[in-house]
């Protein structure tokens, strides 16, 4: 039970880490904003565009659904709108103290550091 990955390491120093990792990485993210604008494609108002490949090859699959151009057109379309939305997204870090995001910082990353020292095999206790 207190083997973690494979070695005689600290299962109680793993829980620790995760935990603090877990606290820290929700802190963080938790002041973030993600916001998004309309997306242009080579143009005004041509997002619409970008959806024809997929349409035409949702269409091909649903004729022949071992149609690998089908299969090509489907998922090809999909990537680039995700490329796409992910391309236009804006992610601002909220306004906040200095010691909380000290607070953020060292749990996420101490608790990384805690978690690969329980990788190693070692003795000690927490």
């Amino acid at each position: 039970m207190s083997d973690v990955g494979g070695t005689p390491g600290g299962l109680g120093t793993f829980l620790l880490g995760f935990g603090m990792s877990c606290v820290g990485g929700y802190l963080l993210s938790n002041q973030v904003m993600v916001g998004s604008t309309y997306w242009n494609f080579y143009g005004n108002n041509t997002f619409g565009i970008t959806l024809v490949p997929m349409l035409i090859g949702v269409g091909m699959l649903f004729f022949s659904g071992r149609s690998v151009i089908g299969w090509l057109l489907t998922g090809g379309g999909a990537l680039f709108i995700l490329a796409g939305v992910i391309a236009n997204l804006h992610i601002y870090f909220q306004p906040t103290s200095l010691f909380n995001t000290m607070v953020m910082l060292i749990l996420l990353v101490g608790g990384l550091g805690l978690i690969a020292r329980a990788l190693r095999p070692h003795s000690g206790s927490v």
